[in-house]
């Protein structure tokens, strides 16, 4: 596990939690060429994360044992490359339909580590892969975009519960 205390960097200590988002259902699951689902995401200011089972209010909330996308992480820094790229200035980060948008690190070195974040004990999982929707949602060669360089964000189980809150 990584933390200041172990005398580690202290990475995590750093990080900037710049957005948190929530949703109740699923806008594109496994409806490949249909429409969207109209599950809206909501941006909240601080949210509760319970072990084994994620964000409260979460459409993965509970979702299965082990579940390994209980929370996504994502890089605020990702999000201004895209904008940059596409030439998209104004486009929300709320897109990508991730939880939480940080900055300050580079989640590809988390994967299959246990890290602590304000105070909460995750497990990165999973890198979570971008699909097609991001072409629908964005522009076309988005997805292929953010499979370069874990542009796609983490994954991670919460190991020990807690609240998050929006630190910019």
């Amino acid at each position: 596990m990584t933390t200041a205390e172990e005398g580690h960097a202290g990475v995590w200590d750093q990080v900037k939690l710049g957005k948190i988002y929530i949703s109740g259902g699923h806008d594109y699951w496994g409806r490949q060429g249909a429409g969207r689902l109209q599950n809206g995401i909501r941006d909240v200011e601080e949210v509760e994360c319970v072990a084994g089972k994620g964000l409260v209010g979460d459409r993965y909330f509970g979702y299965r044992q082990d579940f390994k996308g209980q929370v996504t992480f994502f890089e605020e820094e990702v999000v201004e490359e895209i904008r940059a790229h596409f030439k998209l200035p104004k486009l929300p980060a709320s897109v990508f339909r991730r939880n939480l948008i940080v900055s300050g690190v580079r989640l590809g070195e988390w994967l299959g580590k246990r890290f602590v974040f304000q105070g909460v004990e995750f497990e990165g999982s999973q890198e979570c892969r971008p699909c097609h929707w991001m072409d629908r949602v964005v522009e076309d060669g988005t997805e292929r975009f953010m499979k370069e360089g874990f542009r796609g964000g983490l994954r991670a189980k919460v190991i020990s519960g807690g609240l998050l809150r929006v630190r910019s």
